[in-house]
């Protein structure tokens, strides 16, 4: 079986730590636009723990988990498929 592509953690992270630390500093407080970086912040949260599920389901099923971080580069298996290559710097989880 192929492994299951999803983006690496650190996507996450930085965006995160970005909305946090920066966009939130440099909007007014209590502001509409502060509330709306505010749920950005919240959804991307969720998203993360829905994927930590999902690679569990997929460890569970005994499914492989290939992280990417970035969709530029493909393997020679891949080539094929342009719209999800494989990262040459990926890891695969194994059961």
């Amino acid at each position: 079986m192929e492994p299951i592509p999803l983006p690496s953690h650190i996507h996450y992270e930085l965006l995160l730590q970005l909305l946090e630390r920066q966009t939130m500093f440099a909007l007014k407080q209590k502001s509409p636009q502060q509330e709306q970086a505010h749920q950005l912040i919240s959804t991307l949260r969720k998203a993360l723990t829905q994927q930590k599920q999902l690679e569990e389901s997929c460890e569970r099923a005994r499914l492989p988990i290939d992280y990417r971080w970035s969709l530029n580069s493909a393997s020679l298996e891949t080539l094929a498929s342009p719209m999800l290559p494989l990262d040459e710097e990926s890891k695969y989880l194994s059961p």
